[in-house]
Order: C-alpha cells, then structure tokens, then sequence
C-alpha cells in the first residue's frame, strides 16, 4: 500500500476556499485526489475555532510535526529506566515495548522500533546501548542474518569496557575462563587462566551448565587473595549465566566477550589447545579424575614460555603472590 505525502499548504488553501464555497467534504477530497477520510480529519483537526483557515492549518500542522520529532519516548527518565533495566537482562525491544503496554490496560505506551531506533542512534550507540540487545550487532542488521546469539545474560559488562591495563598483560590477577567439552557434550572441563602470569588451572564439570560452571570457577579462584583475583573475562556460554554470584562470593568484576569473538580471549584458548594434546576432541570424560587433571596442569605449568624470558607460569606466579604478600605486610605496618 502507498502512503499518500501529507497535505500541503497549497492543498489547504484550496480546501479553505471550497469549504468556504459550501463545496462537500466528498467533492473536495474528488478534487484534491484525496480519500474523504483524509480531508474530514484535516478540517476536523484544524479547525479549533469551528472555523477552517488555511493559515492556521498550516501552523497547527507544524507545530505538531515539530513536538512530534522533539518527543522520545526514551527521554522519559522512568521509561528510560524501565528500557534499560530490562535490556539488561537480556529482554528484547519486542518484548519491553509488549510488556508496557499489558502493563498499562493495552495502551501503547512505544512500539519496539522507537526502541530500536533510539539503540541504534548517535545518542543510543554513545551510551552503548547496543551491548545489551540480543543479536549483539554495533549496526542493525537483517532479521535474517547468519550471526545468532544465544539468550540474554543478564548485568553483563562488554569486554570493551574493560580496564586498559588489562590488555597489557602488565598487571597481576586477570583471568579469563572456557570449558572444554567431553564427548556428546556430557561432561567437561572448566578452565582459568591469568593473563600476565600465563598460569593456566582446571576442574572437572559434573555437567555444563551455569550452576555447575560459576561453583567450579568460584573453586579455583577461591584460594588465591582478593588482588591475585580482580577481573575475569568469559564468552556468552550457558555455564557464564550465573557470574553474579561469582561477583558476590569473590568481589571480582566480570567482563564479557563479544559474542562469536573467542580471539578477545585468546591465551585461555590456546591453553585449551595445549590440554587437548592431552585430552583430544571428543573424549570421554569419565574415566578422567581430578587428580590426573591437576597432574596435566602441574605439567603445563612448568613448561618455560618464550613471553616470560622462558622462565615457567608456576615460577612468576608464585613470585606475583609473594610480593602481594609482602605489599600486604608493609600496608599493614
């Protein structure tokens, strides 16, 4: 269907002399080449007096085109908010716009295209607005597209946001974190690794899955202080669902790759790759113990590594500890 341009200011000029002729809503509209309906609601909205002056009309007109393209639903704070909140938690534009308007007795309060087109504007791309849709796209792309991402995790925080001296590798106690899967999918491997210190650590998942997952990373890095353990860098897999907890047990910040970017990661996955000499693709782990895993990672461990002037993960990050040990000391004194 073709959208007839609105009515313009020569149009009106004429509708005015017509109506002022005693000439037919019907017969004008026949004239003007438009519907009946269109003329009935421009006289109808433009004559505030009861009285149709083409002069008037035409700032009547302007003046709600004008309010029409200042007013945003988003510059609302509590609809803002309320936008926000729940594409935080992984809702999508649909289902926010959906849900306002059950929640206000089926009144359109904004459709899902105002939010999207307020995501995607210069105001909504600087506030980063685009990080908590679900497609994770810095530009609308097709409904059709190939890219798929998986659920909305809910507070995820984009790696981009992530503290600069963390992609140095200058400064101590910065994870990032993976799962290896066994055959079908059954069970898997958990696996962490600091980033300066190359310290690479595993443990076995029962199942993956996000309960199993944030418990089993919470295991391993709980042993360490709080300055061995600030940041942790996950993808968007299931068993990351639940990092909130890991932020409450541990206080450590979590940061999130963008999905389909496993290179922002890029250490702890060549370290999988190394375990995978040990444990190939597809192998069962069931027979595996955790024991034999912390052999393999004791192994790993004390391979020397050409980035750290070839001396071994287990040797800088023993000496990391120990001198967060002795700066705790000397605080304290």
């Amino acid at each position: 269907m073709i959208k007839r341009p609105k009515i313009t200011a020569e149009e009106r000029d004429e509708i005015a002399y017509l109506l002022a002729a005693k000439t037919s809503l019907r017969a004008i509209a026949k004239q003007l080449g438009r519907s009946v309906s269109s003329i009935s609601e421009e006289v109808k909205r433009n004559s505030p007096n009861g009285q149709y002056a083409a002069l008037l009309a035409q700032e009547l007109s302007e003046q709600r085109n004008t309010a029409s393209r200042r007013s945003n639903p988003l510059k609302s704070p509590t609809i803002y908010a309320y936008v926000c909140e729940k594409l935080r938690y992984g809702w999508s534009p649909e289902q926010i716009a959906g849900r306002l308007k059950r929640d206000n007795g089926n009144k359109q309060v904004l459709c899902h295209e105002t939010i999207y087109r307020y995501i995607y504007s210069k105001e909504g791309k600087e506030k980063n607005l685009t990080e908590y849709l679900v497609r994770h796209h810095y530009r609308r792309r097709k409904w059709h597209s190939r890219y798929l991402y998986r659920r909305g995790i809910a507070n995820r925080t984009s790696i981009r946001l992530r503290p600069k001296e963390v992609e140095g590798r200058k400064t101590f106690g910065h994870w990032e974190t993976d799962v290896v899967e066994g055959r079908a999918h059954h069970k898997g491997i958990q696996t962490l690794l600091e980033r300066k210190t190359r310290f690479f650590q595993a443990k076995l998942l029962e199942r993956i899955d996000s309960e199993y997952g944030v418990r089993a990373q919470r295991d391993l890095l709980i042993k360490f202080p709080g300055q061995a353990r600030k940041t942790i860098t996950m993808d968007n897999g299931k068993e990351n669902y639940n990092h909130q907890k890991l932020i409450t047990w541990l206080g450590i910040q979590t940061y999130f790759c963008d999905p389909y970017c496993s290179w922002q990661k890029g250490a702890n996955e060549n370290h999988n790759g190394v375990l995978r000499r040990y444990i190939p693709k597809k192998a069962d782990l069931t027979d595996l113990s955790q024991d034999e895993l912390d052999a393999i990672m004791e192994e790993i461990n004390q391979r020397p590594r050409k980035c750290l002037g070839y001396e071994t993960p287990e040797e800088v990050f023993t000496r990391e500890l120990k001198l967060l040990t002795i700066q705790e000391c000397s605080d304290s004194h």
